[in-house]
């Protein structure tokens, strides 16, 4: 998914870690395009806290009616030095990019792209006649290469088959990376997890966490209560490294998002769709999407026109830390 803003904010993360405290992240509604544009909560990049782990960027959004509601329809745009992670919970998306994949994705199972170099792609709610449904709710996410990765060569990934770790009251569906021992075979670029954590109503439970990493959690689909605090549909609570464990329990039933990893300590600047290690990358990176350079390839079949990429800020980009109390 494209970050669609007009004036896009500068975001600059990395930076090494200091001793945290748990912290809940309320998200900000984002209009993807006019008026009429599908609305999602945003909680990355955060003001106070850009990052968790390799995690750049969490967009929710749903249910929604698209008897009523205005379908999903971003146009071909770019990415680099980033891997984009598609996670439905109702719906169908259609994914088309400039390796010429086409997939469509579905409620459990995992959309990767891995942009690396340059990649260029468009999502879609399938036409009325090819719905299963007429909801439409998920989740999209970033995660940031490492410096060493950054411009790999782009690839894409769909996988329908994911490990499931079950346990009473708790199912949790391992996305990327593993968890107590089940792995999921998406490609991953640093030490991190995803994992969809459905918790049965009036039930409680205590999911194993690797005490290196930092994590949060999504309420994706109900209130869910996290280590005693209660989580609201959309916002994130950040659990900081050092923790083995962490408790889950909902009064109805509930759909969290788990993601973790080892915290980033690379400054980087991300800006609209591009990751990159300072201004000027970002900046080659615009000009040459706007060029329509062989970088970035082009998508075949989509029926509408590229997306133009928006005006970069006055000043040069400059890194600030993975944290607001970080930045320089």
């Amino acid at each position: 998914m494209s970050n669609l803003e007009t004036r896009p904010a500068e975001t600059a993360c990395g930076g090494a870690s200091v001793a945290e405290e748990p912290e809940l992240l309320t998200p900000r509604e984002v209009p993807l395009g006019g008026p009429r544009a599908m609305t999602v909560r945003r909680t990355l990049p955060h003001r106070e806290r850009r990052m968790v782990g390799a995690w750049c960027f969490v967009d929710h959004y749903g249910p929604h009616d698209l008897t009523t509601a205005t379908p999903m329809d971003v146009p071909p745009h770019p990415h680099t030095g980033l891997q984009t992670v598609s996670w439905l919970l109702e719906g169908e998306v259609l994914h088309r990019d400039s390796l010429g994949s086409r997939q469509m994705i579905a409620p459990g199972q995992l959309n990767l792209m891995t942009a690396g170099h340059g990649i260029a792609h468009s999502e879609e709610t399938p036409v009325p006649e090819r719905r299963t449904t007429q909801a439409l709710s998920g989740v999209q996410l970033w995660v940031a290469l490492p410096e060493a990765s950054r411009s790999v060569p782009p690839h894409f990934e769909h996988h329908a088959d994911l490990p499931v770790l079950a346990s009473e009251g708790l199912r949790a569906q391992v996305v990327m990376g593993s968890v107590d021992g089940a792995a999921s075979d998406a490609a991953t670029y640093s030490p991190l997890v995803g994992a969809d954590v459905t918790v049965d109503a009036g039930s409680s439970g205590r999911l194993p966490l690797e005490p290196s990493f930092e994590h949060a959690v999504l309420a994706m689909d109900g209130d869910v209560v996290v280590d005693g605090r209660r989580v609201g549909i959309g916002e994130m609570l950040y659990l900081p490294p050092g923790l083995r464990d962490v408790s889950l329990e909902a009064e109805g039933s509930a759909r969290a998002l788990l993601i973790g990893g080892e915290p980033f300590d690379e400054h980087i600047v991300m800006w609209w769709n591009f990751v990159g290690t300072d201004h000027d990358a970002i900046v080659a990176a615009r000009e040459m999407w706007e060029a329509q350079d062989a970088r970035f390839g082009t998508v075949d079949d989509y029926d509408g026109r590229w997306l133009h990429a928006p005006a970069l800020p006055n000043s040069r980009l400059k890194a600030r830390g993975r944290t607001r109390s970080q930045s320089r």
